[in-house]
Formats: structure tokens, C-alpha cells, sequence
């Protein structure tokens, strides 16, 4: 049984230097057989040099393409990472992220946890439609954002409602905050279709260091239960 194998790609570099090396061996070799010889040597070093440079560029071709390819990669899971932790429509961090990063801070500091939510948001859904409700949950976040500090997190809990965690922030600086949050989502008026203000009730809890999370919002959350009770466009601090 014959067995075929894949042709050498050098098979013909092999023979010629085979051919040199018996020429070289044979002192007595006319001048021309060495000619002819080398001349065959030099012919297919060329072809050699010639196919190395070609490899070698489609090896560059290739590692450039892989490079392109991986900084793809890494983006893409850049992006369905963040896709996974933030809201779509606010960029904030979506329900899933706030209770894993509440958890995680309140493992290892003390955390003021703010809970907010828009006042009487369905009746503009309802009368503006969704895309003006849309426009006023964005620029909402967009003045949380102006206050809350750096070492804070804005995250959206539900539909019209949203969370600010601020690790190492006492009770006091934490009603501060949420004190100037509400005065400036109560002074922006907004534009066509709605042409007024909107307004947010707010509920701070203060919390030590391992407090569930559930314990945490439960706090706020009742605050703010008794801001809306009472009134709405005001913020209450969680009972101790």
C-alpha cells in the first residue's frame, strides 16, 4: 500500500543542495559544475528569500488582524459588561448593580443610602406620552449626577425611582445632599410639552457597616413613604 504524503515545500532547495554538496565533494570537478552548481544554489536561495519575506508578511498580516480582532473582543465585553449593570435609558446602574455594589460596601464601611422617586411621574406619561417621560427621567439623572460626589453611585431601582449610595457619609452630609438634589430637580422647568417643574421625594437611611442592603432601603424606603404622605418635594430621614 503506497501511502501519499504532502510534497515538501522545499523539496527542490533539498535536491539542489544534495547536487552542490556531491559537486563540492568531487575535487575534480570541472570549473563549469561548480558554476552550474552554485549558479542552482544561488536560484533558489532567491526563491527562498522571496517565499521567507512572503511568510513573514502574511504572518504580520495575520498578527495584525488577530491584534484587531482581540481590541474587538475586549470591547465588546467592555460593552455587554456595562450593558449588564446600567440602565439603558439613564446610564446609571440598573437594579441588579446597586444591590451587588450596596452589598459590597456595606461589607466594608458605613454607607448613607438615598432613595428617591419622581412625584406624580404616571400623569406625565399619561399626558405627554413616554418619550417626554423618557426626556425627564434623563435630565433628572443628569442633576443627580451634578451633586452627588465622586465617591457616590447613582442607580435606577424602578420605572421613576432611583438610589444614591455614599459610603463614609454621615447622616447629616447625606441630608445635605439630598436636600440640594431635590431643589434642583424642583427649579429646572422643563420644555414643550410640559412647560413646568417636576418634583422628587426623598428618603435617607444611615447605615453601619454590615447592614443588609434589604435593611438599608427598607429604612429609606419608608421615608420616603412618609415624604410622599406628607406632601412630596421634601426629603425625611429614616427613623433610627
Amino acid at each position: 500500500m503506497t501511502t501519499v504524503t504532502d510534497p515538501d515545500l522545499f523539496d527542490l532547495e533539498h535536491a539542489a543542495l544534495a547536487e552542490a554538496g556531491l559537486v563540492f565533494d568531487d575535487a575534480h570537478a570541472p570549473a563549469g559544475i561548480y558554476r552550474l552548481a552554485l549558479g542552482e544554489l544561488i536560484g533558489h536561495y532567491e526563491r527562498l528569500l522571496r517565499e521567507t519575506g512572503r511568510l513573514i508578511r502574511r504572518s504580520d498580516r495575520q498578527e495584525r488582524e488577530m491584534t484587531v480582532l482581540n481590541q474587538r473582543l475586549q470591547a465588546l465585553a467592555l460593552s455587554l459588561e456595562y450593558r449588564a449593570r446600567h440602565d439603558t435609558l439613564t446610564g446609571v446602574l440598573n437594579r441588579g448593580a446597586v444591590i451587588e455594589l450596596s452589598n459590597e460596601l456595606l461589607s466594608r464601611c458605613d454607607m448613607a443610602l438615598i432613595v428617591l422617586d419622581l412625584d406624580h411621574f404616571k400623569r406625565i406619561n399619561d399626558t405627554y406620552g413616554h418619550p417626554a417621560g423618557d426626556t425627564v427621567l434623563q435630565t433628572v439623572v443628569a442633576h443627580l449626577q451634578a451633586v452627588v460626589p465622586e465617591t457616590g453611585e447613582i442607580g435606577r431601582v424602578g420605572g421613576e425611582e432611583f438610589t444614591v449610595m455614599l459610603p463614609h457619609t454621615s447622616l447629616d452630609e447625606a441630608l445635605e445632599i439630598a436636600e440640594r438634589m431635590r431643589a434642583a430637580v424642583a427649579a429646572h422647568i422643563f420644555g414643550a410639552p410640559i412647560e413646568r417643574n417636576v418634583t422628587a421625594s426623598f428618603g435617607v437611611s444611615w447605615n453601619d457597616t454590615g447592614t443588609p442592603f434589604e435593611s438599608a432601603y427598607a429604612r429609606a424606603d419608608e421615608a420616603l413613604y412618609i415624604a410622599k404622605r406628607n406632601g412630596r418635594d421634601q426629603v425625611v430621614r429614616a427613623r433610627d
